[in-house]
């Protein structure tokens, strides 16, 4: 399977097949990502980050993994300091970027930002995320950690958990969750809802997603919860945000309620919904989860680069 080239906007832009061909090939890169093992396979090659955005473990996992495979890394993390401050367009700024690397990766507070750039940019672009849009690195990631936990995805029962509405994360893996035969639990306030485009994508997919308001109800008999932070920086009103915030948290009193081997994921940071005395549990899947995102993103920039690592 050839994946040379090609861009990573969003996770619609891959098929059934090429989700699993990249899960496969993160599964190949963890000793290399753990360190255990050394390759210069993309030696020569430079990753280009444009970070419109604030990101810790997005950035970072990006640069580990073009690191550990051997290439190079330039860009930035502070718009502020380039000459977007100065007037310059977006176009204009992937450009000239695109000429100085081979492969690039946008966070942009914009929706379409990334599309955008695809357009302008010859070389590969990866979405790191979008504004309220789409997450698609953070989706296979994800993906990747239940299949490790769980050794499949179709039959599972997962509760998606929180902001559900500006959640970017959550709209990209209910997406490919719905696409690989998982059962879907949308919990959250009425206010942040699951878009009903999403739910309908779902639909289309063959899947019935189910939409709670009650946390205990919902994670009685699911396999996976799947929490998100209620999002301050996405609500147009503050007042809005106060009405929302700290409406849902996962503690040790409402795993009781949950299954034995129920697996608690989170995309991070966290702020309140999750208690740190779950970090001690063998339900706790979100730091093993947010280390995966070296593994993902190294099978990522390898095979859109077209180099065959081992």
């Amino acid at each position: 399977m050839n994946l040379a080239g090609k861009d990573l906007v969003s996770i619609r832009d891959l098929t059934k097949e090429e989700i699993f061909f990249i899960l496969r090939k993160a599964d190949e890169m963890l000793p290399f990502a753990s360190g255990k093992k050394k390759t210069r396979a993309l030696e020569g090659k430079i990753l280009a980050t444009l970070f419109f955005e604030p990101s810790t473990r997005t950035k970072m996992s990006f640069e580990t993994a073009m690191h550990r495979l051997g290439g190079d890394v330039i860009g930035f993390s502070e718009p502020a300091m380039t000459s977007i401050k100065k007037g310059e367009t977006l176009a204009d700024t992937v450009k000239i970027v695109d000429s100085y690397s081979d492969i690039i990766v946008i966070r942009h507070s914009m929706e379409g930002a990334a599309r955008l750039a695809a357009e302008f940019a010859d070389s590969p672009v990866i979405n790191a995320g979008d504004g309220a849009g789409r997450h698609p690195t953070q989706c296979l990631l994800d993906l990747f950690t239940i299949m490790k936990e769980k050794k499949k995805i179709e039959g599972l029962k997962v509760a998606l958990v929180g902001d559900l509405r500006y959640g970017r994360t959550v709209h990209s893996l209910a997406y490919a969750l719905a696409l690989l035969g998982a059962e879907l639990v949308f919990v959250s306030p009425e206010s942040l809802k699951m878009p009903k485009e999403i739910v309908n994508d779902c639909r289309e997919l063959g899947a019935e997603p189910r939409s709670l308001t009650n946390l205990e109800r919902a994670i009685k008999d699911v396999d996976v919860i799947y929490v998100t932070r209620i999002q301050k920086e996405r609500f147009p009103d503050p007042t809005e945000y106060k009405k929302v915030v700290g409406s849902y948290k996962i503690d040790m009193d409402l795993l009781r309620h949950a299954k034995d081997d129920v697996i608690v994921m989170h995309p991070l940071p966290r702020v309140n919904e999750i208690d740190p005395e779950v970090d001690r549990t063998k339900h706790a899947l979100y730091f093993r989860q947010a280390f995966y995102g070296v593994p993902v993103r190294m099978a990522l920039l390898s095979l859109l680069l077209g180099v065959d690592v081992r």
